[in-house]
């Protein structure tokens, strides 16, 4: 774990993580070494040491955090916002352009399959982002709920997992074939079924 750090101890260790994240981008996770990373931070050995004192799978474990904290970043501030169907219609451009620039080389994945699976701090970097993700998206049905655009029958937080698991099925077919139509598919068919979802059935009383 890193040490307790002061504001401008924690910048430098930002600083860092920014650098590689940026390093590893350029050059891929496996190309890149602690002297790439060195060498573009301007950062001792001691001192890279000092703030990621495990070595290089500690520092590759915090720029898959950063990298994680881009996908949601990158979406807003439309996911934060999904308040009206023109909200959720330019969050779902959002996602397809931010994917057609990354093109079929994730930073996230690439660094995620050069970490150790089962460790607690890797298998969080994936719970965390998927949790964050998908809260966002159920506040959004549940704020069109609330405007009466969406049935309040309809369990928000299994339709946001439902949306996001197509989203995440059309990220991974993406960067097998380089086509962005799966996720497109699943976006605007999720929003749609959202749309259309009916009003729940109301028992009728028996005399």
């Amino acid at each position: 774990m890193a040490p307790q750090l002061t504001p401008k101890g924690a910048a430098t260790r930002q600083r860092i993580i920014e650098g590689a994240a940026a390093e590893i981008r350029e050059r891929g996770v496996i190309e890149t070494t602690l002297d790439d990373i060195r060498a573009r931070t301007a950062t001792s050995k001691s001192q890279l040491f000092h703030y990621f004192p495990s070595g290089k799978e500690e520092l590759l474990l915090a720029v898959a955090r950063h990298e994680a904290g881009r996908v949601l970043s990158d979406q807003q501030p439309h996911l934060g916002e999904l308040t009206s169907w023109q909200a959720w219609r330019n969050w779902r451009d959002v996602v397809v352009d931010r994917y057609r620039r990354q093109g079929q080389q994730c930073p996230l994945s690439a660094l995620m399959s050069q970490l150790t699976p089962a460790t607690p701090g890797t298998q969080a970097v994936t719970r965390q982002l998927i949790s964050s993700w998908q809260a966002q998206i159920t506040a959004g049905i549940r704020a069109m709920q609330d405007q009466r655009e969406i049935p309040l029958g309809l369990d928000a937080d299994r339709a946001a997992a439902a949306l996001l698991a197509g989203i995440q099925g059309g990220v991974l077919i993406m960067m097998s074939t380089g086509s962005l139509t799966h996720l497109e598919a699943a976006l605007d068919l999720g929003i749609h079924q959202l749309m259309a979802s009916p009003a729940p059935v109301r028992a009728t009383p028996t005399g």
